[in-house]
């Protein structure tokens, strides 16, 4: 093991999961050489005086390096030193110019004035009270952060979470991992179980520790819960905690006893049709599911819009002459119940005439004068709704105005929305806890419309709302499924058509056509002909911009033609230039096209918003992100919301409408070739899909309509809350009074409600 001293230079390349680092360091010992040091320097700034501990290497590529195994930083001996050291983007709010002048002040005093006699700098021209104040913040910030780095690296944590942490919980970040490490799993975003086990095991926490236990458990529930379950059965759970924890299943049984008692976890006895099996929920969704059985119960048994046969009849007459268009049958159906109905679903595929049927109800409304609310689960999906009706569309978050500081929604029970009718498009992709949220702020002599494709994919959140919905048939449902003579001109929706009903697509047509089928059947081949179509052939044939106007999209993450390589290969292939990278960024670079993927409402971003990293600010250690309807910076330690977005899953796309997308299609997909999957990615399309794959693949997708069921009871209780119909005299059941259509759970419904 040897030592060697200097001055880090610059850093070459990072690896933010992980912590691994190739920079340039000068040392006094070997004067005019860089020296390339490689290994976990827990982000640690250009400009740093370091003393690393380690062994020399020789790289048959790259020559003589130097492999650290461990590091300490040390003050910088020199004037130069400490104006590179100041200047490295080490503390927010000091930039090379502004380390030069303070070095400049006070010499190799520097460092007593800013952590004991702060307001010194004062004396520094350009520096006020408040940046002052800044400085000394982030000082003090930056050496607990280090101490926290170091500490966890010690416990083989990423270096990426170690800034979050720190956000969190400040200056007790480092006892609170010592006393409870599973506390992290809970509360920072990124860090899930078991990383949280990882330390808690370098820590000596016991295996069958309570702490670990009931955090295994609620990792499980909220792994499944991502992948689309409300709850697990009984044994479903005990089964998973029994593999993921490896301990035997009385200690667990004690785990679920513990979390029920915090009311954390709700059991309950749920009648399946053959038999009653107990479910056990995450508190939230529990709460989630009954309030939103709840609201709908209570929406429903309030009378609908009292209009006449005669007065519809004549009402869509008058509009078919101001829309000067002739409504098809069903769209008349759906627009009558729309008027009559208190609570209705709008479904059908491309092409049958939705958002006409829809503008058709919002023009009737109009001339009711009613106060209509029009809202989509992403901004894309809002923005496409406020284009094809010329009215306001809002994201439901936005709909419902969160507030950062009371982390909920102003509007609600008790501050409901105002008005008349609220229109919802694209309801498949809305989850339990958004409609429990929506469903509290709808007034109760509102009208509640609900458009959708039933046969896209089900929400990326918890819960299938729109299919459970249907299933109770305790709501109007009107399904359009005439497709019209101009829709039937697009492949796209012809071909969505055919795939939805188990056929082939065509595949062969007019040069003019806009839906193409390359085959190519080996996954480095696939990969370089989507680079090929999105950087050359589709801008150069059609016109459109490679990052703006063309969107790949993925069966799955992984693999040569996963979403992950094709983003490095993309980000190579479209942004080449950009020699600007982001630290802690997975990757980033100026320029790069990039996608948040959880909902951040300090930053009013929400999963799946799509926009382009534009600045890096290397003093306030910012990176800007433009959106298409705003401008964000984010801390860099938020970075790892993002994820690069040149290619994306289908499943992300929901929702969202692009004007070309190219799809990867391989038999190495088989565990996703699923066709709702393949019918959602090329109905994202507006006016090009271009399939690159082999028609095996393709049949596979289009056979396989095994669609996987998602533990929810939604649809059961709306039929036990409306299956008893009261009489016109009987007191309606109000969240006012308490009076819940769920008379024994009335705590949990109140708890549901807060």
């Amino acid at each position: 093991m040897e030592t060697l001293q200097g001055i880090l230079e610059r850093i070459v390349f990072e690896n933010p999961e992980t912590g691994y680092t190739i920079g340039r360091l000068s040392s006094r010992d070997h004067p005019g050489e860089l020296i390339t040091v490689i290994g976990n320097l827990a982000s640690a700034n250009a400009g740093e005086s370091m003393l690393l501990k380690g062994w020399w290497v020789n790289n048959p590529k790259y020559g003589r390096q130097f492999q650290i195994d461990g590091y300490e930083t040390v003050l910088p001996a020199t004037v130069v030193g400490l104006r590179k050291y100041l200047g490295s983007g080490l503390i927010k709010g000091i930039g090379p110019v502004m380390a030069a002048r303070i070095v400049n002040k006070f010499g190799m005093d520097t460092i007593d004035v800013i952590e004991k006699t702060p307001l010194k700098l004062r004396r520094v021209p350009g520096i006020g009270r408040k940046r002052v104040e800044m400085i000394e913040r982030a000082w003090e910030e930056q050496r607990e952060v280090k101490n926290v780095m170091l500490f966890l690296q010690s416990h083989n944590v990423s270096t990426t979470h170690a800034a979050k942490i720190y956000k969190t919980y400040e200056n007790e970040s480092i006892p609170i991992v010592r006393e409870n490490p599973y506390r992290l799993a809970d509360d920072i975003y990124g860090i899930g179980f078991k990383t949280a086990d990882t330390i808690a095991q370098k820590l000596g926490v016991d295996k069958e520790s309570p702490h670990r236990v009931n955090a295994g458990m609620k990792y499980i529930l909220s792994q499944k819960a991502d992948d689309g379950h409300v709850f697990l059965y009984r044994p479903e759970l005990i089964s998973a905690c029994e593999t993921i924890l490896e301990l035997p299943a009385d200690a667990l049984e004690n785990g679920i006893i513990e979390l029920t008692t915090k009311e954390e976890i709700i059991v309950e006895d749920l009648d399946t049709g053959t038999e009653s099996q107990q479910a056990i929920y995450l508190a939230p969704f529990y709460y989630a599911e009954v309030g939103v059985a709840n609201v709908f119960s209570r929406l429903m048994r309030n009378a609908g819009g009292q209009h006449q046969p005669e007065f519809l009849e004549r009402s869509i007459a008058q509009l078919e002459t101001q829309m000067e268009m002739r409504f098809a049958a069903h769209q008349r159906e759906a627009i009558k119940t729309a008027l009559t109905a208190r609570v209705m679903i709008l479904t059908g595929g491309p092409g049958t005439g939705k958002t006409t049927t829809t503008l058709g109800m919002i023009r009737l409304f109009e001339q009711l004068e009613k106060r209509i609310l029009l809202a989509a689960p992403t901004g894309r999906a809002a923005k496409r709704l406020s284009e094809t009706t010329g009215r306001e569309a809002k994201t439901i978050h936005r709909l419902l105005e969160f507030s950062p500081q009371k982390m909920g929604f102003k509007r609600n029970q008790e501050n409901p929305l105002e008005a008349d009718v609220v229109i919802v498009d694209e309801m498949s992709m809305v989850d339990l806890v958004l409609m429990n949220s929506l469903m509290k702020a709808v007034p109760r002599q509102a009208a509640l419309i609900m458009v959708g494709d039933v046969d896209q994919l089900p929400s990326v959140g918890a819960g299938n709302i729109l299919r459970d919905l249907i299933d109770s048939e305790q709501i109007e449902v009107v399904e359009l499924t005439e497709i019209f003579r101009q829709a039937q001109q697009s492949m796209i929706v012809t071909n969505a058509h055919r795939i939805n009903h188990g056929k082939f697509p065509q595949i062969t047509g007019p040069s003019d056509r806009n839906f193409f089928f390359i085959e190519e059947s080996e996954p480095e081949t696939v990969a370089a002909r989507i680079s090929e179509l999105v950087q050359t052939r589709l801008p150069k044939h059609y016109g459109y911009h490679s990052m703006d106007d063309i969107q790949v999209l993925c069966p799955m993450k992984r693999g040569i033609v996963g979403c992950d390589n094709l983003n490095k290969q993309l980000q190579e292939t479209l942004n080449a230039n950009s020699t600007e990278y982001v630290r802690g960024g997975r990757g980033f670079r100026v320029g790069d096209k990039v996608m948040q993927v959880r909902n951040n409402y300090d930053y009013d971003v929400f999963n799946g918003d799509i926009g382009r990293i534009t600045k890096v600010n290397r003093i306030e250690k910012s990176v800007t992100i433009t959106f298409p309807e705003k401008v964000v910076d984010y801390d860099v330690a938020d970075l790892n919301e993002l994820v690069l977005a040149y290619a994306t899953t289908v499943h992300k796309a929901q929702g969202s409408e692009y004007p070309a997308v190219v799809m990867p299609l391989l038999t190495q997909h088989y565990m996703m070739l699923q066709r709702n999957l393949l019918y959602t990615a090329i109905t994202r399309a507006k006016e090009l899909v271009v399939i690159v794959g082999t028609k095996e693949a393709l049949g596979i997708a289009i056979r396989n309509n095994k669609v996987v069921q998602r533990n929810s009871h939604l649809a059961g209780r709306l039929q036990k809350a409306l299956a008893k119909k009261p009489k016109p005299s009987e007191k309606m059941p109000s969240s006012a009074d308490g009076d819940y259509l769920f008379p024994e759970l009335n705590h949990y419904v109140n708890r549901a409600l807060k």
